[in-house]
C-alpha cells in the first residue's frame, strides 16, 4: 500500500501538537494565550505543529491572520464562534473494561434528544434515566446529534463541528461520563451523525479552510459536502477520523449516519462505505446504521471486493414499515402515506420490510427500491416514531395511546430491530416540536417564515399557530413529564419480555399466514407463537393459539380464534 498522504494521517489537536488542513492559506498558525505559533507545511494544504499547551487550554487557528475555530475542534466550550478547546481523551476514567457491547439482534433501541430527555437536558442528567430505561428492558441509546451546532437548543442537524459535543449538554467530558454509566447498567451508546450536510452558521468558517463543498451536487441544504471533486479527501478524513475518534476515544458503539441518500461520492469507493470499513477496523464490534431513501441492501450488504459491492453497513433504518403501520393505525393519507393503508402491505414488510422493493412508486412517480432477501432481519430498524415522524409534523403531535399499543405491537415484535422514541415507552403526552436556537439573524427569520409556509394549511385547520422554531416556550414544551398513559410503561416490559423468548424459540423469522385487507386485520406467525393485529372495528381474528401472552386491548378466545377490540394486537401461543 502507498504510504499515508500528509491529510490521511491524524487531524486535529492533541496535547502532542496540531496538524491543520488549510490549502487556501499561505500562513496557518495556532494563537495560544494571545501568542502565535507558526505552523510548518507538510504538503498537499497540511499544516502542523507542536504548540506548548496543556489540556483544556483554548486555541484559534490563524489562517493569513483571520482567527477561525479548528475544523477538528473536540470542544467549542465557548460556542461555534469562540475558541476550540484542547482535550485529551487520556485524561478520562473508564469503568467499561469488561464491556462487550450489544450485538445487533439483541439490540433494542430508544431515540432521545438530550435537551428534552430531562429537564436539565444535559449528559449527566441522562444518566439518571438508564437504571430505569434498563429494567424496561431498552439496551441501546440513539443519541440525535450531539456535534457542535449553534445556540443552546436545537435538533442538532445543523451542526458544523463533527468532533465536537455540544456544550450546553455537557461537552466531552459529559458524554465520556453518560457512556460510561449506559455501559455499567449494560446499555450501548449510538450517536446520530450528519454526513450529508453542515449548519448554515459554519459553512462561511470553513471554506476559509479549503473546498470542503463542491457545486457538482447540491443537496436540500445547498452545496453537497465534497467527497470526490478536487481536494476532497482530506475532506473524507475529516468526516471518517471523527467517526474513528467517537468509537475510539469516547466508545461509542455505534454510529447511526443521517440521509446517507444525501451524500454524494462518483469514487471506486463511496465515502459510506469507506466510513464502514474504517470504523470497524476500529472496533469490529461497532455497528454502523444508515438511514437511507434508497430503499437498496446495497447499504448493508458486505462491503466485498466483487460484485456485488455492498457498502458494509451493520443496519439501515426502514421507513417503509413506518408507513405501512401508522396508516393502518391512523387515517392519514398525505403525501408518501398515499401510496399506504392496505393490510397486505404491512404483510409484506413483516418479510422485509422494504414494500417498495423494485416497483412503480406513484409518489416518486418511478421504479424504485429493490428486494433484500439475502439480508438479516436484524439488519432492518424498525420504528412507529421518531424524531422525523412526531417532530416534523405541524405541532410536534405523538400517537394517540391505543393507536400507539398497537403500533408498539407490531414493532416491538417483529423480526427486525425496534426502536422506540423517548417517552413512548411510558406513553408520554408532551409534544416534540421543531425547535432552534439560530444565532444568524437572517437563517432564524428564514426557519421561522419556512415553517410557517410549510404548514399553513394545518394551522387554519387546526386553529393556532404553528409553533415558533425560535421561541424557547417551543424547546420547553418539548421537553418530557414523565407522565404517561396509565399501564403502559408495563405493556411495553410485558411486549419487549415476549420479544426475547421470540427470539430465543426458532424459527426466529416472521412468517405470514393470513390477512384481510377489508377487515383490516393480520396474522403473523413466529416459531409457536401467533400475532394478532386488528386494525378495524371489534371483531373475531382466526387463530390457532389457546393461550394469550399478551395483549394491547379487549382480547376473548373464542372458537376458531380470538375477539379482538378495535385498534388491539394479540400475542397467542
Amino acid at each position: 500500500m502507498s504510504a499515508r498522504l500528509p491529510f490521511e494521517r491524524p487531524l486535529g489537536a492533541t496535547p502532542g501538537g496540531i496538524r491543520v488542513w488549510a490549502p487556501k492559506a499561505d500562513r496557518v498558525a495556532v494563537r495560544l494565550g494571545g501568542e502565535d505559533h507558526a505552523l510548518e507545511s507538510e504538503g498537499l494544504g497540511v499544516w502542523s505543529g507542536a504548540p506548548a499547551w496543556q489540556p483544556g487550554d483554548d486555541y484559534w487557528i490563524v489562517l493569513d491572520g483571520r482567527r477561525l475555530p479548528d475544523p477538528c475542534t473536540r470542544f467549542q466550550a465557548k460556542g461555534l464562534r469562540g475558541p476550540s478547546r484542547l482535550v485529551d481523551p487520556a485524561q478520562w476514567t473508564w469503568t467499561d473494561q469488561r464491556w462487550k457491547g450489544v450485538r445487533l439482534r439483541d439490540l433494542v433501541l430508544l431515540e432521545l434528544h438530550v435537551g428534552t430527555f430531562t429537564r436539565e437536558g444535559t449528559f449527566d442528567a441522562a444518566i439518571g434515566q438508564l437504571e430505569r430505561l434498563h429494567d424496561i428492558g431498552i439496551t441501546g441509546i440513539e443519541l440525535m446529534p450531539i456535534a457542535a451546532f449553534p445556540g443552546e437548543r436545537g435538533w442538532g442537524y445543523d451542526g458544523v463541528y463533527p468532533w465536537s459535543a455540544q456544550a450546553p449538554y455537557g461537552g466531552p467530558d459529559g458524554l465520556q461520563r453518560l457512556v460510561d454509566a449506559a455501559h455499567a447498567h449494560g446499555i450501548a451508546v449510538v450517536l446520530d451523525i450528519v454526513p450529508n450536510h453542515v449548519g448554515a452558521s459554519g459553512e462561511k468558517a470553513l471554506r476559509a479552510f479549503g473546498p470542503y463543498f463542491t457545486g457538482r451536487y447540491t443537496t436540500p441544504w445547498g452545496e453537497a459536502i465534497n467527497y470526490d471533486d478536487a481536494d476532497s479527501g482530506a475532506v473524507r478524513e475529516w468526516l471518517i477520523q471523527a467517526c474513528e475518534y467517537w468509537v475510539r476515544d469516547v466508545h461509542v458503539d455505534g454510529l447511526r449516519l443521517d440521509a446517507i441518500h444525501a451524500v454524494f461520492d462518483a469514487g471506486a469507493e463511496h465515502v459510506i462505505a469507506e466510513l464502514a470499513r474504517r470504523v470497524h477496523a476500529v472496533d469490529p464490534r461497532a455497528l454502523v446504521i444508515a438511514e437511507s431513501g434508497l430503499n437498496d441492501p446495497k447499504v448493508i450488504r458486505p462491503n466485498a471486493t466483487h460484485p456485488p459491492l455492498g457498502w458494509g453497513c451493520d443496519a439501515q433504518w426502514a421507513d417503509d414499515f413506518h408507513h405501512a403501520v401508522r396508516t393502518l393505525v391512523s387515517d392519514e393519507r398525505e403525501g408518501y402515506y398515499a401510496e399506504f393503508g392496505h393490510v397486505a402491505q404491512l404483510a409484506k414488510a413483516f418479510d422485509r420490510p422494504f414494500v417498495h422493493d423494485g416497483g412503480y412508486s406513484t409518489f416518486r412517480r418511478q421504479r424504485y427500491g429493490a428486494p433484500a432477501p439475502d439480508r438479516k432481519p436484524e439488519q432492518f430498524v424498525v420504528f412507529d416514531q421518531n424524531h422525523d415522524q412526531v417532530g416534523n409534523r405541524a405541532f410536534g403531535d405523538r400517537l394517540e395511546p391505543r393507536r400507539l399499543r398497537l403500533a408498539q405491537f407490531c414493532v416491538l415484535l417483529s423480526p427486525f430491530t425496534p426502536m422506540l422514541f423517548m417517552g413512548e415507552e411510558y406513553g408520554e403526552r408532551a409534544p416534540f416540536q421543531f425547535f432552534s436556537d439560530h444565532i444568524d439573524k437572517r437563517i432564524a427569520r428564514a426557519t421561522r417564515e419556512g415553517r410557517r409556509r410549510e404548514f399553513a394549511a394545518f394551522a387554519s385547520f387546526a386553529g393556532e399557530e404553528v409553533p415558533d422554531p425560535q421561541d424557547p416556550a417551543t424547546f420547553e414544551r418539548s421537553k418530557l413529564t414523565g407522565k404517561g398513559a396509565r399501564g403502559h410503561a408495563a405493556l411495553v416490559r410485558e411486549l419487549l419480555a415476549a420479544r426475547r423468548e421470540l427470539k430465543t424459540t426458532p424459527p426466529t423469522h416472521a412468517s405470514v399466514e393470513a390477512f384481510d385487507d377489508d377487515a383490516r386485520w393480520l396474522r403473523v406467525r413466529r416459531g409457536p407463537f401467533e400475532l394478532l393485529m386488528n386494525f378495524g372495528r371489534a371483531q373475531a381474528v382466526p387463530a390457532k393459539g389457546r393461550t394469550i401472552v399478551v395483549t394491547t386491548g379487549p382480547a376473548k378466545l373464542q372458537d376458531g380464534g380470538v375477539r379482538l377490540g378495535a385498534m388491539t394486537g394479540a400475542l397467542v401461543r
